[in-house]
């Protein structure tokens, strides 16, 4: 179904490059490999490619370095970092790439990136079509709306939740999936069936076993809302209920 599409993957770990390229092969997609930006850009200039996987730390030059010598009409990227923090992976979407994740990554969850980014590429590649840049949020877009309650903003185009103060909050892919499908059905009581139903991605397996430890941390770090008001709240016996009023833009 993906033998249109391949995928450069650059990465100076031989071992990472091949177990990445493995898993992505097995579900369709044609891949590539380079060892640094040097050989990527090289490659890049020869060949046609859908998507590109960035490794970020790489000793001869580091992926964002790379990235924003990128042109307007390369495709779009997806950054790995063994650096997981927020201000990393800010400065890489707004640097053009188009998702982020930290490393050590699920071959899965990496998989429905890539599914995610492509489909937001289709039918628009780059400035062409739709008017974004690599990376540029698809905020206008109907499938990958902006939710915005009690002062905090879900950016479900960049996958990043914003509190009131301007401050990005990190989710994991388990959180993301929770977060949205609240942001979807609020001030209404969700039981913990619906909210599986909503939220399940790739591994809903695992993602079953580990929902109410993912619900917790959700919690956690929503902490209160304005004025006091907590966003979601218990409703025993019955399930949870998402409390502000939310709005898309």
């Amino acid at each position: 179904m993906n033998l249109d599409t391949s995928i450069l993957i650059v990465d100076d770990d031989d071992g990472i490059r091949g177990l990445i390229s493995d898993f992505l092969q097995k579900h369709g997609y044609r891949t590539a490999t380079a060892a640094d930006p040097f050989v990527m850009r090289a490659m890049l200039a020869q060949d046609h490619y859908d998507l590109i996987v960035l490794d970020v730390m790489m000793p001869r030059e580091d992926g964002l370095t790379a990235l924003r010598q990128l042109g307007p009409d390369a495709p779009p990227v997806i950054m790995l970092s063994a650096v997981g923090s927020d201000i990393d992976r800010i400065v890489g979407l707004e640097m053009g790439a188009d998702d982020y994740l930290a490393k050590p990554c699920n071959p899965r969850e990496l998989l429905a990136r890539i599914r995610t980014v492509l489909r937001r590429r289709k039918g628009g590649e780059g400035a062409g079509t739709d008017g974004r840049g690599p990376g540029e949020s698809a905020a206008n877009d109907t499938d990958v709306p902006v939710f915005h309650f009690a002062g905090w903003r879900l950016d479900t185009g960049v996958r990043l939740l914003i509190d009131p103060a301007g401050q990005a909050i990190a989710l994991t892919d388990g959180e993301f999936r929770l977060m949205r499908a609240f942001a979807e059905h609020p001030r209404r009581v969700l039981t913990r069936d619906q909210l599986l139903d909503w939220s399940r991605g790739e591994d809903s397996e695992q993602f079953d076993r580990a929902i109410d430890v993912q619900l917790s941390r959700l919690r956690r770090k929503l902490a209160m809302g304005e004025g006091g008001q907590e966003i979601i709240r218990t409703i025993r016996n019955e399930g949870y209920l998402f409390q502000p009023m939310v709005t898309t833009r």
